[in-house]
């Protein structure tokens, strides 16, 4: 099984809700601690903008962006129901879907209003970041499904080590480009990883049941 039992998932599941619990309380009752380190963030990352700073991290912005999401998670489940992983193609599918709609959910719960002079193109409230939740959860079937598939340890943990560098461009992207609060990518990171946990409970209960189905046949799981 490509998800297995984690004596330390009830751990990480239970934190993690905990972390973001208080921070979407946080965000939401406009508590002083968030906007102390809303602030104190801001002006680390947007201190000294340029051009070219701009222009690279608009692009991340766009790679990253929800609908792009839609089109990568689609590419690699595909890949995954050919290659006769059909389970995990599935899993990856409810994964950044059900993700995007509970970000969706609670965007709307907090409804936080995005930084001012924030693009015209960014549209909707701020909180979480629909970029960071959806590029988490994107990041984590690679991290989980795809990258065991490597044969090479050390190819293994380059291109972990690229993955995580990539969300850290992402949530420096949304701030620097106005877009969102650094609250509101942190806030993102944790609701995606708490719902990560629920995931990867639901796989390992399920798994073995759905591979039994017609649709999934034949399937490694």
């Amino acid at each position: 099984m490509m998800i297995g039992r984690d004596v330390s998932r009830p751990y990480k599941l239970t934190i993690s809700f905990l972390l973001s619990l208080i921070l979407t309380i946080g965000v939401k009752m406009s508590f002083g601690y968030v906007g102390f380190l809303d602030s104190m963030l801001i002006g680390t990352i947007q201190g000294y903008p340029s051009s070219f700073e701009e222009t690279i991290f608009s692009i991340i912005s766009f790679v990253a962006s929800p609908k792009m999401d839609i089109v990568w998670i689609l590419i690699i489940a595909i890949i995954l129901w050919w290659f006769k992983f059909k389970v995990p193609a599935f899993f990856s599918l409810v994964l950044v879907f059900g993700g995007d709609a509970v970000g969706f959910v609670i965007k709307h719960i907090v409804a936080k209003p995005r930084p001012s002079m924030h693009l015209p193109g960014d549209t909707g409230f701020s909180y979480p970041s629909g970029h960071v939740l959806g590029a988490f959860l994107v990041i984590s079937v690679l991290w989980i499904i795809v990258v065991p598939m490597i044969n090479r340890q050390s190819t293994r943990w380059i291109v972990r080590t690229i993955l995580v560098i990539v969300l850290f461009l992402v949530m420096i992207s949304r701030v620097y480009l106005n877009a969102h609060f650094p609250s509101d990518t942190i806030g993102a990171a944790l609701i995606a990883y708490t719902w990560l946990q629920i995931c990867e409970y639901g796989y390992v209960k399920w798994a073995r049941s759905l591979s039994n189905k017609r649709i999934f046949r034949n399937t490694i799981y």
